[in-house]
């Protein structure tokens, strides 16, 4: 273990929160709280500083709990029911994402958020690098919202965001905004954008006048919400992760059986002869 700002390499090792991230136990961001609040150990000693370099040779706990080594990349698709905060702790003590999971479950972090009263998809995973990599606007991933309004809103208004807006001081990206049926007092918006601030779609149609009673997201990427029911948990198979991602454990090779000896070409000499100097000699 060192504290030590020199660039890594595996012979070197890596920043403490770069290990806690790829062992599925926080973001890096995360790590560094963690750390803060005197919680991250490594080999007896409590972490003041996430500049510390550690080994696969020194012994990190979080906890109190020794911190796994790396793992194959997981992934999951979890439709997150309403009123759950998605994070591991929440100040006001209210219920979240990670409390509702499944005991079965390793340890999770999420890719991206959904507010406490939003529900739909969100996607977890055991690896702290997957999660950071997909949260970012770079990626150029879609994201889709089925959203329920109070009004009746108007397409052109709707439209306007297409290009982008600013809304008190901020800049918000391109937004596509469709309507998808309108009723006595409300209306169904899908809205799709590949840049998620904090509450944007919320503070986005309050801004337009149509305040938000009620958002799902629906996809994030190539993943689906699809026909899971809220608080259902589904694993991506690997062949997917591999195909989209790029990642997981490579595919396990079939080991081919014959189910009986294959027959010798029909011009084949028998093996017995060949051990035959004199037949040998007459095939010269």
């Amino acid at each position: 273990m060192s504290e030590t700002e020199e660039t890594e390499s595996p012979k070197k090792g890596e920043r403490i929160a770069k290990r806690l991230s790829r062992a599925g136990i926080c973001s890096r961001r995360d790590a560094e709280l963690l750390i803060e609040e005197g919680r991250v150990e490594v080999n007896g000693t409590i972490l003041s500083t996430p500049a510390t370099i550690v080994t696969d040779a020194d012994r990190v706990l979080v906890d109190g709990v020794p911190v796994p080594a790396k793992e194959p990349v997981r992934l999951w698709r979890y439709h997150k029911p309403r009123n759950l905060v998605t994070s591991h702790r929440d100040p006001q003590g209210r219920p979240t994402v990670f409390d509702a999971l499944p005991e079965a479950m390793p340890r999770v972090i999420s890719i991206g958020r959904l507010d406490f009263t939003s529900e739909g998809l969100l996607l977890l995973t055991n690896d702290g690098d997957l999660a950071r990599r997909l949260e970012l606007p770079s990626t150029g991933w879609l994201r889709v919202y089925r959203v329920r309004v109070h009004g009746r809103p108007d397409a052109a208004k709707l439209a306007s965001l297409k290009d982008g807006i600013e809304v008190d001081g901020v800049r918000y990206g391109p937004i596509s905004a469709e309507i998808d049926k309108i009723q006595a007092t409300n209306a169904w918006i899908t809205m799709s954008l590949k840049e998620g601030k904090n509450r944007e779609i919320r503070k986005l149609c309050e801004h337009l006048g149509y305040p938000v009673a009620r958002l799902i997201r629906t996809s994030y990427g190539p993943f689906q919400l699809g026909l899971l029911e809220p608080g259902a948990v589904e694993e991506v198979p690997a062949r997917v992760l591999r195909s989209e991602l790029g990642v997981g454990p490579p595919p396990k090779r079939p080991i081919l059986k014959l189910s009986k000896a294959a027959a010798p070409p029909a011009n084949m000499p028998d093996p017995a002869l060949l051990a035959d100097p004199s037949v040998a000699r007459r095939r010269r």
